[in-house]
């Protein structure tokens, strides 16, 4: 049996995941959580993953793990027939780790709190603090991607999956300059050629109308 995913296509982490399970070819149930129903905090769930987060794997024999982070670096490190989206290399791999560890803990908060206002608290003029500090979020990015192709160097890794749930969903509120932000935009350009890019775009479109509904 294959391993079990639970998941929403608009979450951004699961869009990372996705992106993860498609590049490495792996056959994977996806079972859906519907968080605006609160499935998530069904006792069954809960018993599973008592963050109640999204996503959440399940392999056959039990074993359970959730945060993309973790689950992304954990599929390539078994189902991947080499190392290039999560090198072994000790250097390499660290620079990765920070990536996700920036996505994590700086782009991942700072697009919850300019989007879950607007989502589920009605908000429909967004205050400048937040959006001041996604830019400096894009500077910071920008400054990642000087000289390089990928956000963690010359190869295209896990980093630049969920780096790119975070930044597309900012640029939703917050639109990236191409002018401002060049390598960001040439990034985002080379990420969208990829042939598991759609991994993002369809729940990048789901997220997109809703934000946008509310904004009205």
């Amino acid at each position: 049996m294959a391993p079990t995913l639970y998941m929403i296509p608009y979450s951004q982490p699961v869009r990372a995941t996705l992106m993860t399970i498609k590049a490495l070819n792996l056959d994977v149930n996806l079972k859906e959580v519907n968080l605006i129903d609160k499935q998530q905090l069904s006792s069954e769930y809960t018993k599973l993953n008592p963050q109640h987060t999204v996503p959440t794997l399940v392999e056959e024999d039990g074993f359970v793990l959730w945060d993309s982070h973790a689950v992304m670096t954990y599929l390539v490190s078994k189902y991947g027939k080499e190392d290039s989206l999560y090198p072994k290399d000790l250097r390499k791999r660290a620079v990765v780790d920070q990536r996700l560890h920036f996505e994590n803990g700086v782009l991942f908060p700072d697009t919850m709190a300019i989007i879950r206002p607007v989502i589920y608290g009605g908000e429909k003029i967004i205050p400048q603090v937040r959006i001041d500090r996604v830019k400096e979020d894009y500077g910071l990015l920008e400054k990642f991607l000087q000289g390089k192709k990928w956000v963690a160097g010359d190869h295209v890794t896990v980093a630049d999956f969920s780096i790119v749930s975070s930044i597309t969903t900012m640029d939703v509120v917050v639109s990236i300059q191409g002018a401002q932000f060049p390598n960001i935009a040439a990034w985002i350009e080379r990420m969208e050629k990829l042939p598991y890019y759609d991994q993002n775009k369809t729940g990048l479109d789901q997220i997109r109308k809703v934000i946008e509904d509310n904004l009205k």
